[in-house]
């Protein structure tokens, strides 16, 4: 695995993932092959399993920059700000920054419906929302301003931003207008922490 410290490493897999993502979108993701994507990124098969695990995770290749942001925003806040306003922000900063996690870039329609339509992404993004539950909770559980239970309060955050997140994903495949969905994302990610800050 290469090191995320290593730059020529960090600019290969970042290549093999556009490549990936760009035959994703052209033909399907259950009909591109992995020495497809190789080939076509000047690379071996090797090469592309040294940076990604399985084939899944070419197409959700950002999955893992979402824990570094999870953890951010627990480990990151202010003094007196709780652990749900601290998720508040930063997901409406994301959304208001159309920030490629928050699936509502500009540029990240075509992908969606590459995911939508495609089991095995699905999938493999339901065990990564038991993958960020549980970094969540660990980060939970060692931050000494934090009293409570981790799992659960890990849980139920999870579950209020995928709730708005699908949401606004079939919004946005069904043709709404993206500045309009941005503005009502951020006001289901208001109300969905408003509600978990006053149980906590």
């Amino acid at each position: 695995m290469a090191k995320r410290g290593d730059r020529g490493g960090a600019k290969t897999r970042a290549h093999i993932a556009a490549v990936a993502t760009e035959l994703f979108v052209e033909r399907g993701f259950d009909d591109v092959t992995v020495a497809e994507i190789a080939a076509a990124s000047g690379v071996s098969k090797v090469t592309v399993f040294s940076h990604f695990e399985r084939k899944e995770d070419l197409a959700l290749d950002r999955l893992p920059d979402a824990v570094g942001v999870a953890r951010a925003a627990i480990r990151d806040r202010p003094d007196g700000v709780g652990v749900v306003e601290a998720f508040r922000r930063t997901a409406l900063a994301l959304a208001q920054e159309q920030h490629p996690l928050s699936g509502l870039s500009p540029a990240g329609e075509p992908l969606a419906r590459t995911v939508a339509g495609s089991r095995a992404l699905i999938s493999r993004l339901r065990e990564f929302e038991h993958e960020i539950e549980a970094e969540l909770a660990d980060e939970l559980e060692s931050d000494a301003r934090f009293s409570g239970d981790s799992e659960l309060v890990a849980a139920v955050i999870v579950a209020a931003y995928r709730t708005v997140a699908v949401a606004t994903t079939r919004r946005r495949l069904a043709g709404d207008d993206l500045d309009v969905l941005v503005a009502a994302h951020c006001e289901r990610l208001n109300a969905a922490f408003t509600a978990l800050a006053a149980a906590w």
